[in-house]
């Protein structure tokens, strides 16, 4: 098996295992997608990936990480999306998208506007999480959400899941990774709640299970669901860790869960990450033996050699691409030319390939 060789999920086929990772844009408008969505991601197809997942996508107003988020809890955000899922579909690779809500890390100020939080008066808004307890000094204190309010964003993921249809999406990453709201719930050191939502094991992972069943309601069965998890909070002491990431990925694959992209952190400002070329690996493969469910490779990955070498070793099933995607789109065909393979490239290029 090598990086080049095709995968299948459900009833869809990638023709290749190197994936684009979902990554933030801030470029939207009332969470509208625009022309720099389409070249943005439409780029990546044409540069060979087999998936090109969307950046983080609130499932409401409130799950935006920033103002400038895209979103999906409205007609007028479906139907710009339609455009990008058709130009990423046209030319070959699978149309995906991360639904996602931000939780205590919303009304954030995107990256070249500063950091924390939107300051009062200037769009900010009411952020919530399990427990009112903020993401760092000098962060909003959120509100705890009630029983009521988390079916509301049990009821928002599962309509967000029947617009990405609509719009055109072939796959869903849900998303419960980096400190954002589900994966809140999941961490002790986030979720101090005494219902059923809070405390146990069973009980912290109840609300990530409600989604995605609430998901695949209307998610057909013959399209893949992915599910986006922090392997480990990188606490010093308790937190979310591996152990519970292999014990949640057993639970969640009879409901449905197709593949568990695999990464880190995230919830926690300040803690000390050993960084490293493929960092994160070690994490996807054990999750992907001990739970006998497909995984994704993310972290630091930015050679040929070294993402083929993750899939032939069966660390994990797909390789997701990130930064290395932001400064080469193309770097499925040039992963392909350095491995000694040929990839077809469009008609408008194939004089230069």
């Amino acid at each position: 098996m090598n990086l080049f060789d095709p995968f299948q999920q459900r009833s869809l086929t990638l023709r290749n295992r190197l994936v684009v990772s979902p990554m933030c844009e801030y470029s939207a408008t009332d969470g509208v997608p625009n022309d720099w969505h389409l070249v943005h991601l439409g780029s990546r197809a044409v540069g060979g990936a087999a998936v090109v997942i969307s950046e983080a996508t609130a499932v409401s107003a409130q799950g935006r990480i920033s103002p400038q988020d895209t979103g999906l809890w409205n007609q007028a955000q479906l139907q710009a999306w339609q455009p990008i899922t058709r130009f990423i579909r046209e030319h070959g690779a699978i149309a995906g998208i991360q639904l996602a809500h931000a939780g205590r890390k919303a009304s954030t100020l995107r990256p070249w506007d500063g950091h924390g939080p939107v300051p009062p008066g200037q769009g900010d808004w009411l952020t919530v999480a399990p427990s009112a307890l903020p993401f760092d000094t000098g962060w909003n204190v959120p509100l705890a959400l009630d029983d009521a309010a988390i079916q509301t964003v049990v009821a928002d993921f599962r309509a967000a899941a029947q617009r990405s249809l609509e719009a055109g999406f072939q796959l869903i990453e849900i998303h419960a990774a980096h400190g954002y709201l589900l994966h809140q719930f999941l961490s002790p050191l986030s979720n101090q709640r005494d219902d059923r939502y809070g405390g146990s094991f069973e009980n912290r992972t109840h609300l990530t299970r409600e989604v995605i069943a609430a998901v695949r309601e209307v998610w057909p069965a013959e399209l893949p669901l992915w599910l986006r998890i922090s392997a480990t909070d990188w606490a010093d002491d308790g937190g979310w860790d591996l152990p519970q990431s292999i014990e949640l990925a057993r639970m969640v694959k009879p409901l449905g869960v197709d593949l568990i992209d695999v990464s880190s952190g995230g919830l926690l400002p300040h803690v000390k990450i050993p960084l490293s070329p493929g960092y994160q690996v070690p994490f996807a493969a054990q999750i992907r033996r001990e739970a006998d469910i497909a995984t994704g490779a993310v972290g630091l990955i930015t050679e040929a050699e070294q993402a083929d070498s993750i899939v032939a070793n069966d660390e994990a099933d797909v390789v997701l691409i990130a930064r290395e995607s932001l400064r080469d789109p193309y770097f499925p065909r040039r992963a392909a030319q350095q491995l000694g393979l040929k990839i077809e490239a469009p008609a408008q290029y194939q004089r230069a390939w």
